[in-house]
This record gives structure tokens, C-alpha cells and sequence, in this order.
């Protein structure tokens, strides 16, 4: 990425804000310059969070669905484009580290510093919508893959797919005592190994019974009427959306030593090189594999053998157990940082871990109690890909280059790249919207078909 340091922007100076938000940005800054100058994450440790953030089952599982949703020439298309879209904003957003002489430790303080007041709380809205949704999904998916497990084992028991949601939240609570996303290094690295372990199963077991399918029966058109069409296909463009979701660039930069951004380009390529690897094939060899009939969550479609489907499911837990946590830690941050700036002599090591507690309990009920009472996988995908991720993750990095001023000499190399930035923010910008409107319409479909607390 160009290096240029023009004059920092007008909105970099915050006319907008106010002396609240002064005070939390300053409270942010120094709960967090001690992480910051202690950091020693190095491209690996990078790679491995950003592959945990995007490549998870739950990402990796609609990706069949969207394409057969699509049709082969737009669905492939998407596919593609978003992977190098993704690909590019990424490297965008880690070239902004520090782009006016600050370190910009979250994705709120590269906002602000961009855009002012209302880039801010812009990124802060979208970052709790991905976070959120994204974790709803996330145990949907664990749920779904626990109960698979059990019925293997245990084909007549009665324990629910509300059961292992549960199960699943309370394993979650103990990682959220983790003091930070540095800590949770060597489980995403164990993540990362399982996100290569899931996908090659996965790929392995939809080819093998692809091959020993009747080859007659599988059709590839698109179903239903062109209303249902059209709105299979917005859902499924929020559903690709939310598979290369990342809003946690910043904040995972901030665990990485100087060099920064070298580091972080070569991280964020390492961690796509497994992405197009495992994406890809799943998504092409799973709608070669099922076509049309392929479900929202590739695992529910296999059938045989058993055991490397029941392997791919263990694959999928721990995975997303990783995923998880990472998404959830800007909430953590905030109630966290607004609770112990406060003034008071009481900072003892007990207080802040029952602060702790009390807060990721609550945020997990609250997400453990959504997931439960409406376990739609897919719906739930497509409206934190387009309502969360597009955002953050399309539009407002092309958007940020460009207002940060950070373009190249070269003339005509600055006129192409603001053609594409200015295309890549303006197309997904229509994504959300044509997603959101789908999601929302499925969302409304499986309410009245299905009872809160359905066993899917």
C-alpha cells in the first residue's frame, strides 16, 4: 500500500465531537497504551486471528446455499470478487495504522480519527450489529453441530438443539475470562488448524458423496417463483458478505509488534491464502455436489461416513469456540473500560475479574437466549453480513483511504484507484441493502412457520 503522509484531513481534528466522547477516547487510549507498547504478536500470530475472525464453519456453511441461490455464473462471480475485494480492504484498513502519527488501536478510533464524531459511533453501531448477529450465528452453528455428535451417539435421546446451544454458552463464558484477544493466541491457533481440519473433511465427505449420489437427480436451477428467486438471491449476497467478515483488523493489529503493517500484510495474505483454498472448493464442490437441494448448513446435507461427518462437526465446535470469542470482545472492552475509569481506590485484581464475569454473563445470556429461542441459521447469516460486515468490511475501507488522503504520485495510478474504491464502496453499499431486504424477509417467513425455541 502506498505510503504518502499528507496533511492529516480537516475531520481529523474533532469538530464534531463532544466532551463525552473526548473523554472515552482518552480513557480508551490509556487503558490500552500499556497493550499497545507491550505488544508481540508477530505475521503468524496475526494470520491465525484473522483466519479464526473469517474462515469459520459458520462462515464456510452458507457459502453452498448462496451459490445455488445464485446460479452458477452470478454465484461464482460473487464468490470471486468478494474473496479479492475482501482481500484488498483488508490490506487498506492494516495500511492506516497509525496513518497521522497515532496509533489507531480500534476500528472507533480509525473512524474518528478519519471521520470524526460520527465515523466514531458509525463503526461503534456496525461493530455490535457483526459482533452480535455474527455470535447468534455462531451458536446456531455450534448448537446444530453438538447435536449432530449426540445423535450419532445417541439416536433416540432427547436432549434438544436448545440443549447444546447452552451447552455451548457456558463454555464460552469460561473463555471470556481471558483477559484479551493476545491471550486467546494458542487457542486460534488451534482454531486455524481446525478451520483447515473442517474444510478439508467437509470437501472430502461432499465430493465422496457427490460421486455416489444418483447424478440424474440433482438439479441446478434456481426454485420457486421470481419473487422467491429474487429474494433467495438478496439473501444469499448478505450470506457471502458475512462469510468474509472481519471487524476486527485494528484491534487485532494492535496485538502485533513493530513492524505493524508489514506484518500485517503478510498476515492478512497468509490468512487468505487458507480462505480461497477452503472457500472455494466448498462452495463449488458443495453445489456440484447437491445442487439446488444443497441446505443452509453444508453439514445437515451429508450423509455418509459417519464418522468423518461426526469429525467435521468436532472440527466446526472448537473452530467457532475461537471465532466466538474475538467477536465479542469489543463489547467486553467498552462496559470493561467505562466501569474502571471510573474514580474510585478500589482496583483490586478480585473486583475487575467479578466486573468481568458479570458482564460477559449477561452478554451471553442475552446471545444464548436469541439463538435458542430462534435457532434460523441462515436467516440470521445474511442480516449480519449485509446490516454488519458489508460496512465495515466493503464500504467504509475504500471510503477511509480516500479520505485519509493516502494516494499514491503517480497520477494515473491514483485515478484508478479511487475508481475502484469508489466502485467497490458503491456496489456493496446496494449488497447491504439487497441483503438486508432478503434476510429480513426470511426472517419474517420462519417466524410464522416455525415456534420460538424450535427443535430445527
Amino acid at each position: 500500500m502506498p505510503n504518502h503522509n499528507p496533511a492529516p484531513p480537516e475531520s481529523q481534528t474533532d469538530k464534531h465531537g463532544d466532551g463525552v466522547l473526548q473523554a472515552l477516547e482518552e480513557e480508551e487510549t490509556g487503558s490500552s497504551s500499556t497493550s499497545t507498547n507491550e505488544a508481540k504478536g508477530t505475521w503468524k500470530h496475526a494470520a491465525f486471528h484473522v483466519a479464526t475472525t473469517i474462515a469459520t464453519p459458520a462462515a464456510y456453511a452458507p457459502l453452498p446455499f448462496a451459490v445455488a441461490s445464485l446460479g452458477w455464473p452470478f454465484g461464482v462471480s460473487s464468490l470471486v470478487g468478494a474473496t479479492i475485494a475482501t482481500w484488498y480492504s483488508s490490506l487498506l484498513i492494516a495500511s492506516l495504522w497509525g496513518w497521522n502519527g497515532k496509533k489507531q488501536i480500534t476500528y472507533r478510533h480509525l473512524a474518528h480519527s478519519i471521520f470524526g464524531f460520527w465515523g466514531y459511533w458509525a463503526i461503534a453501531f456496525f461493530q455490535q450489529v457483526a459482533s452480535l448477529g455474527n455470535n447468534i450465528a455462531i451458536q446456531i452453528a455450534a448448537g446444530s453441530s453438538l447435536k449432530s455428535v449426540y445423535k450419532h451417539f445417541h439416536k433416540e435421546g432427547t436432549l434438544t438443539l436448545q440443549h447444546f446451544i447452552i451447552f455451548f454458552g457456558v463454555f464460552e463464558l469460561f473463555l471470556s475470562q481471558l483477559p484479551n484477544i493476545h491471550s486467546l493466541r494458542w487457542v486460534n491457533a488451534l482454531c486455524t488448524f481446525c478451520t483447515i481440519g473442517f474444510a478439508a473433511t467437509t470437501i472430502g465427505v461432499t465430493i465422496y458423496d457427490g460421486k455416489n449420489m444418483d447424478r440424474s437427480s440433482v438439479t441446478y436451477g434456481l426454485q420457486g417463483s421470481n419473487p422467491q428467486k429474487i429474494f433467495r438471491a438478496f439473501n444469499a449476497l448478505g450470506a457471502i458478505a458475512f462469510s468474509f467478515g472481519d471487524a476486527m483488523l485494528p484491534e487485532i493489529q494492535n496485538t502485533v509488534k513493530e513492524p505493524a503493517k508489514k506484518y500485517m500484510y503478510k498476515g492478512v495474505s497468509a490468512a487468505y491464502s487458507v480462505i480461497v483454498f477452503s472457500y472455494w472448493q466448498l462452495a463449488f464442490f458443495g453445489y456440484w455436489a447437491f445442487g439446488s437441494n444443497v441446505q443452509p448448513y453444508i453439514l445437515a446435507s451429508l450423509t455418509h461416513p459417519q464418522w468423518t461427518i461426526v469429525m467435521a462437526n468436532l472440527f466446526a465446535v472448537v473452530q467457532i469456540s475461537g471465532c466466538y470469542q474475538i467477536y465479542c470482545r469489543p463489547t467486553y472492552a467498552y462496559f470493561e473500560e467505562t466501569s474502571l475509569s471510573k474514580k474510585t481506590t478500589n482496583h483490586s485484581p478480585f473486583r475487575n475479574s467479578l466486573i468481568r464475569l458479570v458482564f460477559t454473563s449477561i452478554y451471553i445470556v442475552l446471545i444464548t437466549l436469541v439463538a435458542a429461542a430462534m435457532p434460523f441459521f441462515g436467516d440470521f447469516v445474511s442480516i449480519c453480513g449485509a446490516i454488519g460486515f458489508t460496512p465495515l468490511d466493503f464500504v467504509f475501507p475504500a471510503i477511509a483511504y480516500l479520505k485519509s488522503g493516502r494516494m499514491p504520485n503517480n497520477t494515473k495510478l491514483s485515478c484508478l484507484l479511487k475508481i475502484l474504491n469508489v466502485s467497490i464502496a458503491s456496489w456493496f453499499s446496494i449488497v447491504a441493502v439487497l441483503g438486508c431486504i432478503g434476510s429480513v424477509r426470511y426472517i419474517i417467513e420462519d417466524v410464522k412457520t416455525y415456534k420460538f425455541f424450535h427443535d430445527m
